[in-house]
């Protein structure tokens, strides 16, 4: 178990540090690669991306360097609550697959929050 929970966090940590750092430091890579993004204010997206990142940071570092490990569950957590957030956001704006994205991450953070309390 502690081998896929590795696995689930590092893969998520890795897909939320990319999608995050896009959001936060890149604004006009991700104007021009997700559609919500030109509805919505730059500070908007450069904030979800940096709580993304710090998220992606949360998953993986305390738990590995053993320094407040509880905070990697509490990260998932957060993260799997920016998900349905994210979900809800793209159900009023009918974007079904990013919708489906946003099921699978929120699934998974479930699963690292679970496996980590």
């Amino acid at each position: 178990m502690n081998i896929a929970l590795w696995a689930v966090q590092i893969i998520l940590g890795l897909m939320f540090l990319f999608a995050g750092s896009t959001k936060a430091f890149t604004y006009e890579k991700a104007k021009a690669s997700m559609p919500w993004v030109q509805d919505s204010s730059k500070g908007l997206v450069v904030f979800i991306g940096l709580v993304e990142v710090l998220g992606a940071i949360g998953l993986i570092l305390p738990y590995a360097l053993g320094i407040a490990p509880i905070l990697t569950p509490i990260a998932a957590l957060g993260l799997g609550v920016i998900m349905i957030l994210a979900a809800g956001f793209h159900i009023k704006r009918k974007e079904n697959q990013a919708i489906g994205m946003n099921i699978i991450l929120f699934v998974l953070a479930l699963f690292v929050a679970i496996g980590r309390f």
